[in-house]
């Protein structure tokens, strides 16, 4: 993907010569339509945070056995935690016997056991139904078969958590195809992440497309002009991005200033909706969380290094964080204007933009081969649903009933 993206763009060994060269010139932007549409969130729903791997936190936030955290992304309620085995383990929060939400809470907490409250039902650490009420006595019942619904989890080598909620027991896409040794990029080597405790969280909601979050996020086109603290702790005239399978490496070269103050950087960019700044004070690990076609929420972890005086972690905490805000004015009002269905679409810089054109390459790339498979099977393709291993012929066909009455309306939206 990585090197046919450069190629398009005008970079890499086989860029076209002579007149065919076109890295000096602007490149067409996605249009306002795939940031403000319904149906286009829908099938993002579907095509990317079904199924591709996401960058998600750090598992020394899980210590314990117990201890969990409950995400949503893009729809998806799930949890992730520590078992009794010192496993980590990922679900999706909905109890197999009515789907009601076995955590309730928002954010983390501890426990034992997984209760839904709703009918009692109980589940283990590791997923597996523990108790339910009544059922015991029941012919057939396999209670096996009724554990929670089971998400892909991967630590990489530093400790830091991913998911993927495809509903297959291998992955479509591999975790290597994208983020091979992004866990062990050179510049990491500098860091011990044993040595970050997480400080403080914070959240950011507001109307605008995800997308644009990470439009955003990718370039630093706008920092002269909008951003006063970046020169700070970055050398913007040597600003430069790696583009990766599946993630974007930013770099620059520190000032002398700059390394004596601890404020260099290692920025890295995880499609879809994550990214990790790390310094040798802080670590800021940022997700950009749809909530809906045009509205999301910026979530932040900030982690201190254990070893940094407060003033040196303060100095870049609060920046970043000062940035961070302005960023969501930016996207706020851009969004506004891209609802007013004027805006078609712009013109991105193919050098100083070239990583918001490798994000959008990639989007455009996983939504295409997605509508395609849809289009061919004349269904939507929801790679996280579940199948039914007991009694499915019953629940099959209650499906395509339901699937008949609305094939009309899906063929006619499959066919833009």
């Amino acid at each position: 993907m990585a090197a046919s993206v450069l190629h398009y763009f005008g970079f890499g060994n086989n860029a076209p010569s002579g007149k065919e060269q076109v890295k000096d010139a602007p490149v067409r932007a996605l249009p306002a339509s795939w940031y403000t549409s319904p149906d286009m969130y829908e099938l993002e729903r579907r095509a990317i945070f079904s199924k591709r791997w996401i960058f998600l936190t750090h598992s020394s936030r899980i210590k314990e056995s117990g201890d969990w955290l409950r995400y949503e992304i893009a729809g998806f309620d799930f949890i992730v935690a520590r078992d009794r085995q010192d496993n980590v383990n990922a679900f999706h929060n909905v109890c197999r016997h009515r789907a009601y939400p076995v955590i309730e809470k928002e954010g983390s907490g501890n426990n034992k056991i997984l209760s839904c409250r709703y009918h009692g039902w109980s589940y283990g650490l590791n997923g597996k139904l523990a108790k339910a009420p009544g059922y015991q006595d029941l012919d057939g019942f396999d209670k096996e078969q009724n554990g929670l619904f089971r998400i892909h989890v991967k630590v990489d080598v530093n400790g830091f958590i991913w998911v993927n909620l495809d509903a297959n027991e291998v992955p479509e896409v591999p975790w290597e195809e994208h983020f091979a040794n992004v866990d062990k990029q050179e510049r990491y080597k500098v860091y011990n992440f044993d040595d970050y405790d997480l400080d403080h969280s914070y959240e950011l909601d507001g109307h605008y497309n995800w997308k644009i979050l990470a439009d955003n996020f990718n370039e630093c086109y706008h920092c002269p002009t909008t951003h006063a603290d970046i020169p700070q702790f970055l050398n913007l005239e040597s600003f430069d991005s790696d583009l990766k399978d599946g993630h974007i490496q930013h770099h620059c070269e520190s000032t002398a200033e700059q390394m004596e103050k601890g404020l260099y950087t290692a920025s890295t960019y995880y499609f879809p909706v994550s990214a990790m700044v790390v310094s040798p004070h802080f670590i800021m690990i940022q997700k950009f969380l749809p909530t809906g076609p045009t509205s999301s929420k910026m979530a932040y972890e900030i982690y201190r290094n254990r070893n940094s005086a407060e003033n040196d972690f303060r100095l870049i905490s609060d920046m970043y964080e000062r940035v961070m805000k302005e960023d969501k004015v930016l996207c706020n009002n851009a969004q506004k204007n891209l609802d007013r269905n004027v805006f078609i679409s712009g013109q991105l810089h193919p050098k100083y933009e070239k990583a918001p054109l490798f994000f959008q390459s990639t989007v455009r790339d996983v939504i295409t081969k997605h509508f395609e498979l849809e289009k061919s099977e004349g269904r939507e393709i929801w790679p996280a649903k579940r199948k039914i291993q007991r009694n499915a012929e019953v629940s099959e066909k209650d499906e395509e009933i339901c699937a008949a009455l609305s094939c009309g309306a899906l063929k006619e939206g499959l066919a833009w």
